[in-house]
């Protein structure tokens, strides 16, 4: 078979593209046997959650928390409950998903300042650049957090690199958090509303003079500081860094869901209406802080702003599938959803969060949360909904969204490059195989690792393990021979039984020093065969 140039230099027609085989192959799925062909969905909807725990919806446990729309998700489509994200934080989670290669592989993927340069390479493949070259338009709207230009941002003029280098026509993005200035949409690569008579200047380093600060007018708050968030203040809320002018363009924080989910809604439609097939990639600001949900959904949870966060959440998800249903487009509509990483309670404001619990537990049966190597850090909930080639049920595959990239790959014929970090688990993506991933390594910040093999799970010497759901909850230290966990049998990870497995603790160590090492520009290729219907 010769090989394709890579998939942001080519281009080729959807009509190309319907009568084709989807297939897997690696060591790590089962193959299945051939049956008809399987034809690429009109639309691929990636909806991204912020912060969200595996026990944070009610059809992953919660009774607190009521999440309608995604319930109907989950009992119409494949839920599954061993999917990982890539990180148990925000930035590298996001590299991997687009990127398809584990973000530790570089070390300056982290949790980026609002200022940050741009981390994708312009010039690599990404899951976007693989899906125009197949046909599809392609957008993102919400949270970004990957950076943006060089590192020296000029917010009054169009502002590259950025989403679009990375492979999406079209963009309606916040650069960072919503906690981190500037707190601003930026559009196609400019600001929105902008008042070229009022330019926006960022720092994170100093505020400008004259500008009152959280730390100095904490009376300036509607919601206080528990620890960082003090610096600019915008909306009543303090923000990490600081920031002057733009004032016309500023968002306000009860309509950031709002906004994006209009604007979501809206390409659906411009889409639908071209007969155009596309890919969404969808990020919320919720559940993360600040969590200042609009006060229509004040009071719609048992557990406080939190919750009535994640009810907001849910009703965006609504708006997203009444804007397929009313376009034809949902029965052949591929949407997953996923979230970030796991749940954090106090991550810098005083919202009572903790208090206001009522007995929920975010991360559900599992421990630890954001910024955590447990299972609570990165085992999230993931939901795929295609009624056309999925049927309703549960899986227990392991699967990480840095996969993505090559598992989507197998939609379309011809050879897909991608990093070999990210396999190809079609059939268990689609549920034909309860078989994913054999291995995958576990990330919390950094280079903090975790190794999973099977049911078992390696902590090596040292790593810092840290139970708590608040930013800054205390770490322990694995022990000198490391922690080993079945997760079969110990959820929590409460039983370390490392002790009296020597001997797979010095194997799994020496693996995950195999795979650290492994070269991370590696590439693999999508081969075809059919998958059972």
């Amino acid at each position: 078979m010769n090989k394709q140039a890579p998939a942001h230099n080519r281009t080729r027609p959807f009509g190309q593209l319907l009568a084709l085989f989807a297939g897997i192959s690696g060591a790590c799925c089962a193959e299945t046997a051939p049956a008809q062909p399987l034809t690429p969905p009109k639309a691929i909807i990636l909806l991204y959650a912020d912060d969200l725990g595996y026990g944070d919806l009610s059809c992953y446990g919660a009774e607190k928390i009521k999440t309608p729309a995604i319930d109907k998700l989950a009992d119409e489509g494949l839920r599954f409950t061993d999917a990982y994200s890539s990180s148990a934080v925000c930035t590298p989670s996001r590299y991997a998903l687009l990127t398809g290669t584990y973000p530790w592989r570089r070390k300056d993927v982290n949790i980026l300042p609002g200022d940050a340069a741009l981390l994708i390479d312009p010039a690599g493949p990404t899951l976007p650049k693989m899906l125009q070259a197949n046909g599809y338009k392609t957008a993102v709207i919400g949270k970004w957090h990957l950076g943006l230009g060089n590192g020296k941002v000029d917010w009054n003029k169009p502002i590259s690199p950025g989403p679009k280098e990375c492979g999406f026509d079209e963009s309606f993005i916040f650069a960072a958090t919503a906690d981190r200035v500037p707190c601003v949409y930026v559009q196609n690569g400019t600001v929105r509303n902008l008042d070229p008579k009022d330019p926006i200047q960022v720092s994170y380093q100093h505020n400008f003079p004259g500008l009152p600060s959280g730390k100095n007018n904490p009376e300036l708050l509607r919601v206080k500081s528990s620890h960082g968030h003090n610096n600019a203040v915008i909306n009543g809320i303090g923000r990490i860094g600081f920031m002057k002018g733009g004032k016309a363009a500023l968002w306000d924080d009860q309509n950031i869901a709002d906004d994006i989910t209009e604007h979501a809604v809206d390409y659906i439609k411009r889409q639908a209406a071209a007969k155009q097939p596309f890919f969404l990639y969808f990020a919320t600001n919720d559940i993360h802080v600040p969590r200042d949900p609009h006060k229509r959904y004040l009071g719609k949870s048992q557990c406080g702003i939190r919750g009535d966060a994640a009810v907001q959440m849910d009703d965006c998800v609504r708006r997203i599938m009444k804007a397929l249903d009313e376009t034809g487009l949902t029965e052949d509509s591929l949407v997953i959803f996923s979230s970030d990483n796991g749940p954090v309670m106090d991550d810098g404001y005083a919202d009572r969060a903790n208090e206001d619990a009522n007995g929920h537990k975010p991360a559900g049966p599992l421990s630890g949360g954001k910024y955590s190597i447990l299972e609570g850090g990165s085992r999230i909930p993931f939901i795929v909904h295609w009624p056309k080639a999925v049927r309703p049920g549960e899986s227990t595959a392991v699967l990480c969204q840095m996969d993505l990239m090559a598992t989507l790959g197998q939609l379309f014929p011809g050879e897909q490059e991608h990093p070999a970090d990210s396999q190809k688990l079609l059939p268990a993506l689609l549920g034909k195989t309860s078989q994913g991933r054999s291995e995958h390594i576990l990330n919390s910040m950094g280079q903090n690792l975790a190794f999973r093999s099977g049911d078992w799970k390696y902590v090596p010497p040292g790593a810092p393990i840290r139970r708590g759901l608040n930013g800054l909850s205390p770490s322990d230290k694995a022990p000198a021979t490391g922690a080993l966990y079945n997760l079969k049998n110990d959820p929590q990870e409460r039983n370390n039984v490392a002790e009296a497995h020597k001997d797979l603790c010095e194997q799994f160590r020496a693996r995950l020093t195999e795979l650290r090492q492994a070269p991370e520009n590696r590439l693999s290729r999508t081969e075809l065969f059919p998958i059972d219907d």
